[in-house]
């Protein structure tokens, strides 16, 4: 099976996360967090500055690695590598994407956003973080 390795950005601005909506092709109207895949001899944390640059021409900074998530599409297996980061200013325009918002992480909100099935994962993940992280 063809294996696709790509990075996803976690937006992050106070307790707000940056989702994206696929413009086109099998995932479109599903969100997702935005970046993309890596090309020949880019580290992880070159393709996602490069990816966001192209997608929302904006910079982002203080890239740190939360999780690898793996996942089994029917034609190809994904490695998405996701990287917390923030911005200093808005996406001032969307590439491949038809719209973009910020969410608060909690149950209702997540339940009510149609995800890119890989990126329910990464929501999955960060709901145990954060609930982990506000408990303490």
């Amino acid at each position: 099976m063809k294996k696709i390795e790509v990075v996803a950005a976690i937006i992050k601005k106070d307790d707000f996360y940056l989702i994206a909506q696929r413009l086109k092709g099998e995932f479109a109207g599903l969100w997702e967090f935005p970046g993309g895949k890596l090309e020949e001899g880019e580290t992880p944390v070159q393709a996602l500055k490069r990816e966001i640059k192209e997608e929302m021409d904006i910079e982002i900074y203080n890239v740190q690695y939360f999780e690898t998530i793996q996942y089994e599409y029917p034609t190809f297996h994904l490695n998405m590598a996701c990287y917390f980061c923030e911005i200093r200013k808005e996406p001032s325009y969307l590439y491949d994407h038809a719209a973009i918002r910020w969410f608060h992480i909690n149950e209702e909100t997540i339940k009510s956003i149609h995800w890119v099935p890989a990126d329910a994962l990464v929501i999955e993940k960060l709901m145990k973080t954060y609930v982990r992280n506000s408990i303490h």
